[in-house]
């Protein structure tokens, strides 16, 4: 048998960190309203998380500030060859496109409070 149930507000735990906000569905809909920053397509257009340099840990999805604008083809490719060589085979910086996104982004307030 459960014992009784204490109502109320749930205890915070001591000295916990506060929970900081990592998603934007505004923004990352904002990003997707955009051509492929690589080769200019309209089509299928996907959301991409810059990991490399990033807020993320292994295993961890980057928060959506560090996101920009990939058809499916070149996000695939992101995915297969690493950022790096995607970066250098195709003259791209994607933490200065990101930075790019977030200035524009009319979520520009919350995005910058984003590790």
């Amino acid at each position: 048998m459960l014992p009784h149930r204490i109502r109320g507000p749930k205890a915070k735990r001591e000295n916990a960190p506060p929970k900081v906000q990592r998603r934007s569905p505004a923004h990352c809909d904002f990003v997707r309203d955009h051509a492929c920053v690589v080769c200019g397509s309209f089509d299928k257009i996907e959301v991409a998380h810059v990991r490399d340099g990033t807020d993320c840990g292994m295993g961890m999805k980057p928060a959506d500030r560090w996101t920009i604008s990939l058809c499916r083809p070149h996000h695939s490719e992101q995915h297969r060859i690493g950022e790096g060589p995607f970066e250098q085979l195709h003259g791209i910086d994607m933490k200065a496109l990101a930075a790019e996104f977030v200035k524009a982004s009319p979520k520009r307030v919350l995005l910058e409070q984003m590790p």
